[in-house]
């Protein structure tokens, strides 16, 4: 299970970017993360891009994307 709650990490506000879910403290979609991780960048270059999101946001969006994956994959 992840230690991170989504809450804690994603931002999800009607006011800002139209209701996209963002990077909490930012104006950065969560989406890009993924982004940057199709195209072939490493979490590195999406640090870079993006020096408001921390390491620690990334990986536990990361780390629910996955704990998510795997418990719709469970149920199916």
């Amino acid at each position: 299970m992840p230690s991170t709650s989504l809450d804690e990490v994603v931002s999800v506000d009607p006011e800002r970017l139209g209701g996209e879910p963002v990077f909490k403290g930012t104006r950065v979609p969560v989406r890009s993360l993924f982004d940057h991780l199709k195209a072939g960048d490493g979490i590195e270059v999406f640090l870079e891009d993006f020096p408001g999101v921390s390491r620690d946001q990334a990986n536990a969006v990361l780390e629910l994307a996955e704990q998510g994956l795997l418990q719709r994959l469970r149920a199916a």
